[in-house]
């Protein structure tokens, strides 16, 4: 193995044990997926996450700062094929193998440099474009892996792509809105006031989810061999999620942070597992 190899494969690393660490869910949901493309896809979130510590979690750091840098060593990553950042090294490679387009990276930044001075989205415009850029992108970078440069194949799935990302994070918004609201001071559904959520306004957030899992599932079943079990799985999850959510009382959904328990998991991947091999998904 020569040395560049050698550095691909611990940057490699890296990127899994990030996915690994930061959440258990999704990386049992990527170990669903084919090995062949499975590594690209923890590069992809490796990328997503650090970006996104940065504007949630170095509170005692000048995060300006640290995004910035993180945000010029990116830009010199995708320019040289090459950084001695690992996560940054892993995600060029797959941008590179993949031909990821480059706006999708650009909107994905926007919506995280937005998190660093933005606490509220008073327009439906503005949550699209912040949804489009923190969530949707990230849904379309991996379609690029799934589909192996398929371009037909990518254009025909990019919709309900986009919709299953969009669904995935508005789930993560009602879930984490305790921390949003009280610990970053985001607000980030217009319209709410999330002070005063009420049953009308959290099952209207709902409907709209519902919506977008609909519109996303669509797509899912038409996924290729190789991700159709993980995306499913993923899929699956944040369903279960959600459907929590709509039988928590808004007051405890401002006041805690719903989850999906340990044997709840693995009962919902056994049966994802089954779906699949019955080929009813």
């Amino acid at each position: 193995m020569i040395m560049k190899d050698l550095f691909d494969q611990v940057s490699f690393d890296c990127s899994r044990n990030v996915t690994k660490s930061y959440s258990t869910s999704f990386s049992s949901a990527v170990k669903m997926l084919a090995p062949n493309i499975r590594q690209d896809i923890y590069n992809i979130y490796g990328f997503v996450r650090f970006a996104d510590e940065i504007v949630d979690s170095f509170h005692d750091y000048n995060k300006e700062a640290l995004f910035y840098l993180f945000e010029n060593d990116l830009e010199l990553a995708l320019k040289n094929k090459i950084s001695l950042n690992p996560i940054l090294n892993s995600f060029q490679n797959t941008v590179h193998k993949y031909e990821i387009p480059r706006e999708l990276i650009d909107a994905f930044m926007k919506s995280m440099k937005l998190d660093l001075s933005k606490t509220e989205y008073k327009t439906v415009s503005e949550y699209n474009e912040y949804i489009y850029g923190s969530a949707d992108v990230v849904g379309l970078m991996c379609l690029k892996v799934f589909v192996k440069g398929d371009d037909v194949k990518y254009e025909s799935l990019k919709d309900s792509a986009m919709r299953l990302g969009s669904a995935f994070q508005k789930v993560n918004f009602l879930r984490d809105l305790k921390a949003d609201f009280e610990d970053l001071n985001r607000t980030y559904f217009p319209n709410t006031d999330l002070s005063k959520l009420d049953e009308k306004s959290k099952l209207k957030i709902i409907e709209e989810i519902e919506a977008d899992f609909k519109a996303g599932y669509e797509g899912l079943i038409l996924l290729p061999i190789e991700a159709k079990f993980g995306v499913y799985t993923a899929y699956s999850y944040y369903k279960k999620l959600l459907a929590k959510l709509k039988n928590t009382p808004s007051a405890e959904i401002k006041n805690t942070r719903i989850r999906v328990s340990n044997y709840q998991k693995y009962g919902l991947f056994a049966k994802c597992y089954f779906s699949y091999k019955l080929n009813i998904i």
